[in-house]
Parts: structure tokens; C-alpha cells; sequence
């Protein structure tokens, strides 16, 4: 079995070009089931301000294809989706 902490240490690389996404922040789980529906990272290329909040890549769980030593390959995340405060408020 695989802790949190242990998943958050592994670089999530883009399968297709080899880009690095960034680092799990957090887990998206289902509730009634207790699976992991989702991965969620810190937009790499997105940096939090001095009051704003950094935005999140939410990459569903069916995309994740490899978890090794020290890296999370993931497949097809074309456009990741990002969400915002913004966004959400609206």
C-alpha cells in the first residue's frame, strides 16, 4: 500500500512529451467506495501571490498509467483542467 505522503515525494511527468506537471497535493477520493477518483496538483506554471491561491490540476484517476520509484506517469491530459477561486464562484 502507497501512503499520501509517499505519493506527494513523486514528480507527475506527461507520458506523450515528457512534461513535468508538478507534485500531488491531494487526492480527490470517492466516498462511497474509498477510491481515488482523481489526482490533485498545484499548477506548475501557476504560482500563488501574496493573497491569491496557486490554482489546481485535477487529473482523473483512469489517466494515471505508471506509478514508480520516484515518478507518476500520466496519459492524455491533453488540457488539463484547472480550476480557480474564480470559477468556482461562479
Amino acid at each position: 500500500m502507497v501512503t499520501l505522503s509517499e505519493l506527494q515525494i513523486k514528480e507527475v511527468i506527461m507520458m506523450s512529451d515528457g512534461r513535468r506537471l508538478g507534485q500531488i497535493s491531494d487526492l480527490e477520493i470517492d466516498g462511497n467506495n474509498g477510491r481515488i477518483t482523481a489526482l490533485v496538483l498545484i499548477a506548475k506554471d501557476k504560482k500563488s501571490g501574496f493573497f491569491g491561491k496557486a490554482d489546481e490540476l485535477i487529473i482523473p484517476w483512469r489517466n494515471v498509467e505508471v506509478i514508480g520509484t520516484d515518478v507518476i506517469l500520466v496519459n492524455e491530459v491533453k488540457t488539463p483542467t484547472l480550476y480557480s477561486e474564480q470559477e468556482l464562484l461562479e
